[in-house]
């Protein structure tokens, strides 16, 4: 019988198992693949305080190496779904646990163009994320891929750092563009990626026509896939699929979520780590409340 289990190991879950060893909890994180989450792709981190510059992969490292040095135990298993009740299961592809209180700190994905080299440039001159990331290409010429209002965001956001942006859509942009360095491309896609080292250029295409387009940084805003398909049966999301949560609580006593998986304006490493921080916090509450 665990105090609490962290359903994923980003910087969320492994700040909640932090918290939560600290205060004597005994405590288990699930994950299904690597911890650290996503931030682990990128090469260098300069927005997260107390670090000029570090790898995502150290910084992940750091926080594993502290919460598993405070006792928290780490499982490399796949969580498939959540029994709620006075005492709590988990059940993954290889085993059941039990518990008290539960975090869900599934992070989210998101979506890929799934052409040739996307993945092998993460961070080498792609990304997902231009507030993350845009600092590196002061006046560079970068392009935007996506017609949606987060594109259109990333772009603006963009165009006041880079040289020139392209904005690459493969419909009719939702709004305007009124940035002089921004040019907009619609009803084009993209359709290769050229690169040696690092990206060099993209070719994009329609129906009739394809252009070759050189670039220092492709930015890839066409959306978010949620990872909670395995606990909305029972846990309140919104139509998009992200947990509803009130300062961390679900729709469910004891069960609790933090980072990315949930509904919020901002999603970036210093506010997962406070969600991360917050959950354990509300869950230690209740725990003592209900022995």
């Amino acid at each position: 019988m665990y105090d609490i289990i962290i359903i994923g190991a980003g910087i969320a879950g492994l700040t909640s198992a932090i918290y939560a060893s600290r205060a004597n909890k005994k405590v288990l994180i699930l994950e299904k693949q690597n911890y650290g989450g996503r931030i682990i792709s990128a090469p260098h981190v300069k927005n997260y305080p107390g670090f000029l510059d570090i790898s995502g992969v150290d910084l992940a490292t750091n926080l594993y190496v502290q919460a598993t040095s405070l006792g928290a135990e780490l499982v490399f298993e796949d969580a498939v779904s959540i029994q709620n009740g006075i005492n709590k299961k988990v059940i993954t592809d290889k085993h059941e646990y039990e518990c008290r209180a539960i975090i869900i700190a599934t992070g989210l994905e998101r979506r890929s163009l799934n052409i040739p080299g996307e993945k092998e440039l993460v961070g080498k001159g792609i990304s997902y994320c231009a507030s993350c990331d845009g600092n590196f290409y002061k006046d560079k010429v970068v392009a935007v891929v996506g017609g949606g209002k987060s594109a259109i965001e990333d772009a603006e956001y963009l165009s006041n750092l880079a040289s020139k942006v392209y904005l690459i859509s493969r419909k009719d942009l939702e709004d305007k563009v009124e940035k002089d360095n921004i040019e907009v491309i619609t009803n084009y896609s993209v359709d290769k990626i050229n690169s040696s080292d690092t990206i060099e250029s993209i070719d994009i295409t329609n129906s009739s026509d394809t252009k070759n387009i050189k670039i220092d940084g492709l930015f890839i805003s066409i959306g978010f896939d949620s990872s909670n398909e395995e606990f909305d049966s029972i846990i309140e999301v919104d139509d998009k699929g992200y947990i509803i949560a009130d300062n961390t609580h679900t729709n469910l006593d004891g069960i609790f979520a933090a980072g990315d998986c949930c509904k919020k304006d901002l999603r970036q490493l210093v506010t997962a780590a406070s969600d991360g921080a917050i959950a354990a916090t509300e869950a230690i509450k209740y725990i003592e409340k209900n022995r």
